[in-house]
């Protein structure tokens, strides 16, 4: 190399070194020793800086842009509330994916979700009332022991908006009524676990306590193939042991947020007032199959979603996963 192209090179090093760039230094000098034009190795020079910029503005972006996850924890009022993950930036993936795409365009930035570092899962066992307030997304929660004729009109209204809820089957009510449960179950909806013969579970003894819960539990298997996971107690009558015995059966507790107490017969009009007002993020909603309830489905749930809130099942609802993804 004779004297003129080392002195190039150096000079660029040491200017380079300065700014902190060495992507460039190296681009310039592989240029330059497979012999190519000043020009060009400028050109590669060039290149490198520019996306090296980029990278260095994805990562300050990327600092703004991050959201932290929220832990799982038991509250005073609430029991345990579930985790929400957080969100960050794939700095590395934004990077790639914006080199590939048209030069000038707006930088697509890729996300990935944080898990929190406690769970559900890592909590003692709890009863719980409603899901994570950082998360937009509410529940139906329908019970099921009794009220066949408003079963199929309601799984009707939950088809036309395009709504899973999760059905809570009575053990005794599921052995007699297959059929309709494999309907629910068609139609793509969640079903869990709501005992055997609707008892006080506070009331019985610990023997016939487990075996309201895994007798239901089995039939679900037997019957439906589902793998239970959650448990809503009959009446909402629940003691500590309730919510132990289920553990042990690997279910977890579930209650209620909001209740339309509609198996006293209240008129459409109130229970949507009532839902409207009072229903937020995270809330669990109560119904049952009644002629109330079934004539105010349709708007209970244009209410809910009015507010901003996405309708899911149980499982979706106290899940730690986000509501949505942004775009860029």
């Amino acid at each position: 190399m004779n004297r003129k192209k080392f002195a190039i090179i150096l000079f660029c090093m040491m200017l380079v070194f300065v700014m902190g760039q060495f992507t460039g230094v190296r681009a310039f000098v592989e240029g330059v020793e497979r012999g190519q034009s000043g020009s060009y190795a400028f050109e590669l020079f060039n290149d490198s800086e520019t996306m090296d910029t980029l990278k260095s503005k994805i990562q300050e972006e990327a600092a703004k842009r991050k959201i932290e996850p929220v832990d799982a924890v038991i509250d005073r009022v609430w029991k345990a509330i579930p985790g929400y993950n957080g969100l960050e930036v794939d700095i590395e993936s934004t990077y790639q994916k914006t080199k590939a795409g048209p030069e000038g365009a707006e930088i697509q930035y890729v996300y990935r979700e944080i898990k929190p570092r406690v769970s559900l899962d890592d909590l003692e066992p709890q009863p719980i009332y409603r899901g994570n307030p950082a998360k937009p997304m509410a529940a139906l929660m329908i019970n099921v022991a009794w009220g066949n004729q408003y079963v199929v009109p309601m799984l009707d209204t939950l088809d036309e908006a395009k709504v899973k809820a999760t059905f809570f089957l009575d053990g005794s009510w599921l052995k007699k009524n297959v059929e309709l449960a494999l309907e629910i179950q068609k139609r793509g909806h969640q079903i869990e676990n709501h005992a055997y013969s609707h008892p006080n579970m506070s009331q019985l003894e610990d023997s016939r306590a487990r075996l309201e819960i895994s007798k239901t539990k089995d039939l679900l298997k037997e019957k439906l193939g589902v793998d239970n996971r959650w448990f809503a107690p009959p009446s909402g009558d629940f003691n500590d042991k309730t919510v132990r015995q289920a553990a042990d059966q690997g279910l977890k507790t579930v209650l209620w947020t909001l209740d339309t107490v509609d198996w006293r017969n209240p008129t459409p009009y109130s229970i949507v007032a009532k839902i409207s007002k009072k229903v937020e993020p995270g809330s669990l909603i109560l119904m049952h199959p009644t002629a109330s309830s079934s004539e105010a489905l349709k708007d209970i749930i244009k209410s809910i979603q009015d507010k901003g809130l996405k309708l899911g099942t149980v499982d979706e609802t106290l899940s730690p996963s986000r509501v949505g993804t942004p775009v860029s």
